[in-house]
């Protein structure tokens, strides 16, 4: 099977459709004479003014070996004389007459609900009980304040142990100077931020605590929208692009107490680590990219420069950064956590979530910024059961027992299973059939494409840094001749595989997996179910690690003696059970150990 990579920079080529490239010019020639039909006769295809390019059958005969489908000469003929009339209505909407703007904020008439109609899905009501956090003596080091759990932070400040102002004055003094390091900030927020701090001091101190987060410093990742502050997607023609309103995601936090004091780093368009400021680096190793495209968010919350961060995933941005920056992330249930003022992506994919260092840090912030919001077609209300100090004995844990056995699993994975064993999960082996996974890619794709459809067509992708060919300039161009018919039959697919999740799951509580093995990253994106990444152990690796295809021209570099670096597993949970991955992550994290090491000199 090919890798997820491999697909990135290849599949376009073999599911492209015959769309002419090139933009629309008027048909040589007078239109047709119009006559005007009986009354009573019904409209018909192929009666359109002519639209689009000069055409012969040696456009069609290219164009056949791009999406492996074979015309006769008269059946090119055919199309040759009636594509103009045909599919006129292809091309007017994007070059007129009747030309149409979509805005930004418009989402597509069909929308993803991964319950596909069922009506019992995910807890039948809400629960949130934390664990009980004491209040422990402040530490006299900053650096170890900074690197303290979020529900340690928001016990001494409601015990006005610690005010939100000086762990804000904290955190803003470590992003400013470990920020040339890593350059995981876009933009430093230290006027809002401590106005935020000064007003939750006042709160708190007014005996107003609005919960665990009032006063707790965070860091979005840059493509949530800020009122007044510059939201710039990481990418070129952005960079001076600063919205009216808040991101909803963005108010929730707001109305919880939160003090947002950076706009931290994504791969440009949410791809990868490479933004218009350069490469964002992993605190464990900062000869490599911290992954993507949640760079930033990971980075800064592994090198204790924020206490939390908000993320956001479509395929494995949330995962790939938390396993090499040694974070924890919690990518929610799609639908449950609402969009509104985030970045399109890819509408029925997109997901915002938290990233943590702990894993009951990322329940607490879940908690916080789930919900419906009018602007998100696709969220939904959704209830959250948890209970810190349930017993999670007896939940069935699946694997794939030859996923564990192979690349990329490790003994950790292998480790991780035999931990859970031992705190009274029952492993249990679950299997899916051997279908195409990745060709739901083009789902994707198309949707990718489309949101950026003007970048693209009005040739500004050009002056994003990143040009090659897995890069998203090449992609949304290459997926311009992408087959509608393609992309309705990979809809399908979707459909079946989610089913076949649905099965899985109807089997099991939850599902430990290798975090990067591809099938599943695209799988349990395209089906929306929820994940839990969290570090493990460690490895040692011996070469710069990359997200972008390999370019022999440049190998990555090899590094002058093996190096200690954070490793993780990923849980995948049913729909809306946020809360069972949390309680059996939480014990797998207490039985691992290692959430509590730092990365050298931060």
């Amino acid at each position: 099977m090919k890798t997820r990579r491999d697909f990135l920079t290849q599949a376009p080529l073999g599911v492209l459709g015959a769309v002419v490239a090139g933009r629309a010019v008027a048909q040589a020639g007078p239109a047709p004479a119009q006559t005007t039909p009986p009354p009573g006769s019904p409209g018909a295809f192929n009666t359109a003014s002519p639209v689009g390019p000069k055409l012969t059958t040696a456009t069609f005969a290219e164009a056949e070996k791009l999406v492996q489908v074979t015309l006769t000469e008269a059946q090119r003929e055919m199309a040759v004389a009636n594509w103009p009339t045909s599919m006129a209505a292809l091309l007017e909407r994007r070059t007129g007459p009747r030309k149409v703007a979509l805005d930004e904020g418009l989402a597509p008439a069909s929308t993803w609900f991964p319950a596909m109609g069922r009506t019992h899905v995910g807890p039948a009501h809400d629960r949130f009980v934390p664990s009980r956090v004491p209040v422990v003596p402040l530490p006299a080091k900053d650096e170890d304040i900074a690197f303290a759990s979020v529900a340690q932070l928001g016990a001494w400040i409601r015990a006005r142990k610690l005010t939100s102002t000086r762990l804000t004055r904290i955190y803003l003094e470590r992003l400013k100077r470990f920020d040339p390091q890593l350059r995981c900030v876009i933009t430093l927020c230290e006027e809002h931020a401590l106005a935020q701090a000064a007003q939750a001091d006042k709160e708190i101190a007014a005996g107003r605590y609005r919960g665990p987060l009032h006063g707790i410093p965070w860091g979005a990742k840059d493509l949530l929208d800020t009122a007044g502050i510059a939201t710039t997607y990481g990418a070129e023609p952005f960079r001076h692009r600063v919205p009216d309103e808040d991101a909803a995601v963005v108010r929730k936090l707001d109305a919880a107490g939160a003090v947002l004091v950076a706009k931290l780093s994504l791969g440009a368009l949410a791809l990868n680590d490479i933004w218009f400021g350069g490469q964002t680096m992993n605190p464990w190793l900062p000869q490599e990219g911290a992954s993507g495209s949640s760079a930033g968010p990971a980075s800064a919350t592994a090198a204790g420069l924020v206490a939390f961060a908000i993320g956001s995933e479509t395929q494995g941005s949330i995962i790939s950064p938390c396993m090499r920056c040694g974070t924890t992330g919690l990518r929610p249930t799609y639908g449950r956590v609402p969009r509104t003022g985030a970045m399109t992506l890819c509408w029925t994919m997109d997901k915002l979530g938290p990233i943590a260092r702990s894993v009951e840090d990322t329940v607490l912030v879940l908690h916080a910024i789930s919900g419906p919001d009018a602007g998100d077609t696709a969220s939904v209300p959704a209830h959250l059961d948890y209970e810190a100090s349930a017993s999670i004995k007896g939940l069935k844990v699946g694997y794939f027992p030859g996923w564990m056995k192979e690349a990329p699993a490790t003994d950790l994975d292998r480790a991780a299973l035999d931990q859970l064993r031992a705190l009274g999960l029952v492993p249990t082996e679950v299997s899916l059939p051997d279908l195409p996974y990745d060709d739901l890619n083009v789902l994707l794709f198309a949707e990718s494409a489309a949101a950026f459809e003007e970048l693209t067509l009005s040739g500004k992708a050009d002056q994003m840094r990143e040009q090659t060919p897995d890069a998203w300039p090449n992609l949304f161009r290459e997926s311009r001749f992408l087959s509608a018919v393609d992309f309705v039959q990979a809809d399908r697919l979707r459909r079946k595989v989610a089913l076949e999740m649905a099965r899985v799951m109807g089997e099991v509580d939850l599902l430990l997996v290798p975090s990067l093995r591809d099938e599943m990253m695209v799988i349990s994106n395209m089906t929306g179910q929820p994940s839990l990444t969290l570090r493990t152990g460690f490895v040692e690796v011996n070469q710069v690690r990359s997200d972008w295809a390999p370019n022999p021209a440049h190998p990555r570099p090899m590094l002058p003696r093996p190096h200690r670096v954070p490793y993780g597993v990923t849980l995948i949970g049913r729909l809306f059970e946020e809360g069972t991955l949390a309680r059996v992550g939480r014990a797998l994290e207490a039985k691992a150990g290692v959430a509590g090491q730092r990365p050298p000199g931060f």
